[in-house]
């Protein structure tokens, strides 16, 4: 029998997270001490309903959110005991970030997105790297265009093409295809697969869409702030 698969040297881990945040009825237990390790290149699904944690989860991974209790590990880094500006500058190397919205600056064209957080890190070459990323994503004739101007399945592609320009370890998706008709979702995740397959990186992709989650390398459930199930049964029993 095969024996579990577990990195050795994971890209995410998760030990006895909780969070806990103030109410006006009182505290509120969003997470309840969920643990996950997820490797380098692997793709992870995450679903549950609506509440379930799945976003929350997100934002402490991104360092948007800190912990109430448990370590954060994310390329070998203890979120956790980061300051915020050492958070900041790990976030920009690292952790590449796609939401639902599409988060574009509306007064700067598809190029000048792009290169913003190459141009934050000091990259040399910021302009020529946003312009290989979208020409990466199919956009090479929008460059100049500002995101009024473009469809949505577009200014999806500028948001993937700015969150892969700096070459992060992990992407972060949430709802990625949530503003997108079915075609054109099914296009923008090919893409972030594709993207994701050249570089390495490991991806957390948050859905609602069961199919698209299959799509994954394995799928992750969380119910009422706790992981059920890690996926890792499903793999097991591949393997086997």
């Amino acid at each position: 029998m095969a024996k579990p698969m577990v990195p050795a040297d994971p890209v995410v881990l998760l030990k006895d997270v909780h969070l806990k945040l103030e109410s006006e009825a009182g505290p509120v237990n969003i997470l309840k001490g969920i643990s996950l390790d997820v490797g380098a290149g692997e793709k992870v699904g995450v679903v549950g309903p609506s509440g379930s944690g799945k976003s929350s989860m997100m934002m402490i991974l991104g360092g948007l959110q800190p912990p109430s209790a448990g370590s954060v590990r994310v390329k070998g880094r203890e979120l956790t005991s980061l300051g915020e500006d050492e958070m900041a500058r790990f976030r920009r190397d690292e952790v590449g970030i796609v939401f639902q919205a599409f988060h574009l600056i509306p007064t700067m064209t598809a190029l000048e997105n792009v290169a913003i957080p190459l141009e934050f890190a000091g990259a040399p070459d910021a302009f020529d790297r946003a312009r290989a990323g979208l020409e990466a994503v199919g956009l090479g004739h929008r460059l100049g265009h500002y995101p009024g101007q473009l469809s949505g399945g577009e200014q999806q592609r500028v948001a993937l093409a700015r969150a892969f320009a700096p070459e992060p370890a992990l992407l972060l998706a949430d709802e990625p295809t949530g503003n997108l008709d079915g075609d054109t979702g099914r296009k923008v995740i090919d893409l972030m697969f594709g993207m994701a397959d050249r570089l390495g990186t490991t991806i957390l992709l948050i859905t609602h869409d069961p199919g698209l989650a299959r799509q994954c390398d394995r799928v992750v459930r969380l119910v009422d702030g706790l992981i059920v199930d890690d996926g890792r049964s499903a793999v097991r029993a591949v393997a086997d």
